[in-house]
């Protein structure tokens, strides 16, 4: 099920559910330190990185806390990856048909209520699918993001622990006032200090014993060209977001610049981009440009490059948000979102944001539904030479101009 068709079941029936079950807001109480906690994080696997730190935040302030996850089948990897949860404390949906995530809800639902939570965190701005979970948990602490005095937003009046959303705020921030907010007294309830200093980088990923010397042997095998070469990867796919994709020239005149430097390139994604990479392919015309479209079973084996790979450009998405958990360098290009809000937690990363005046167009309060004709001239104005440039500083070629 696509994100178009998920977004207007969500702002078709949403509200009408919401205010509904606003009338039965009641439940058992509780005492803290909670002994359950659920986090609810549904969207993009890049969210789940940015929310480690929200993680780490409940193991400090709740250490004999059992908590437990509910996210999308298909994020699933990625929080396996990140290590901050036991594997059998997370539930999953199905996202591929209606009456798949129907089935899962469900189940779900009477999981939520046998394990009967004491906290539940709902970490979505955009869907109210996931505050209705928070009810429905049974959970008599639901900590959400909450309109307040703002029009958008409506996710009805049952988060008891309600978060003024904050768009002038990094989202790992907010994830972490989600955590303060359970025993806040204050209105509204994130009325704290800034959390600058609290580390929000997202834990290493750990390497088993001869996984990447094998990963290597296999690229080297089926690509002999790259081998002894500085590895770049670039990832050309808007994802689910088309909009946010930098254009596929500007892709491509970046990949020709590298390989005429002696660089070996190579575009990953998913089989379904092989399009896009044969673009890139053909325009450089090289052995040292390889296509790693649908090369990776999994986000294990493409992160196991990321170990060995010297840069990565990418477009704002799920890669870039990966990258940090592995010693890779990366260029994200930003544009309908913004960097200020989604920008990674990682030293290694650079990030190009044009700020023209309609940018970003992707908010909370749109459902990321961007008004653009498909012009998405906050990315065309990035020059490709701005990119290499950077791509050169960043492999040790001297200062980006």
């Amino acid at each position: 099920m696509d994100v178009g068709t998920q977004r207007k079941i969500d702002q078709a029936v949403g509200p009408l559910i919401c205010r509904a079950l606003s009338l039965f807001r009641g439940g058992r109480d509780v005492t803290l330190p909670p002994g359950r906690i659920l986090i609810i994080l549904l969207s993009e696997m890049g969210s789940l990185v940015l929310g480690s730190s929200m993680f780490r935040r409940i193991r400090e302030k709740y250490p004999k806390a059992s908590i437990h996850a509910l996210v999308f089948e298909k994020n699933r990897e990625i929080l396996d990856l990140l290590e901050v949860i036991p594997p059998e404390n997370v539930m999953t949906l199905g996202d591929r048909s209606l009456r798949r995530l129907a089935g899962d809800s469900l189940a779900a639902v009477r999981k939520m209520r046998e394990l009967r939570f004491d906290v539940v965190i709902d970490c979505e701005l955009f869907a109210r699918v996931s505050s209705i979970f928070a009810l429905l948990s049974g959970a008599p602490v639901r900590a959400g993001f909450h309109r307040h005095t703002m029009e958008g937003l409506y996710r009805g009046d049952f988060i008891n622990r309600p978060v003024l959303y904050n768009p002038y705020r990094h989202i790992s921030d907010q994830f972490l006032a989600l955590v303060d907010a359970i025993d806040s007294r204050a209105v509204p309830k994130n009325k704290f200090e800034t959390y600058d200093g609290v580390p929000k980088a997202a834990p290493a990923m750990r390497l088993r014993e001869g996984e990447q010397q094998a990963m290597q042997k296999r690229l080297y095998g089926d690509f002999p060209a790259v081998e002894g070469k500085k590895l770049v990867l670039l990832y050309p796919s808007g994802g689910i977001l088309p909009i946010r994709a930098w254009p596929l020239e500007s892709f491509a005149e970046t990949a020709q610049a590298l390989v005429d430097r002696g660089y070996a390139v190579a575009v990953i994604g998913m089989p379904e981009d092989k399009p896009l990479a044969r673009s890139i392919l053909e325009h450089c015309q090289s052995p040292l440009c390889v296509d790693l479209t649908g090369y990776t079973k999994s986000i294990r084996e493409l992160l196991v490059i990321f170990h060995f790979a010297s840069l990565l450009v990418t477009n704002d998405g799920g890669p870039g948000q990966f990258a940090a958990m592995t010693p890779i360098r990366s260029i994200l290009l930003f544009g309908p979102e913004t960097p200020v809000l989604y920008g990674p937690n990682s030293p290694r990363a650079k990030v190009l944001f044009s700020g023209l005046a309609c940018s970003p167009c992707l908010t909370a309060y749109n459902h990321r539904n961007s008004p653009c004709d498909g012009d998405n001239r906050c990315l065309k104005v990035i020059e490709p030479r701005t990119v290499l440039a950077c791509a050169l500083e960043m492999l040790g070629e001297g200062p980006a101009q």
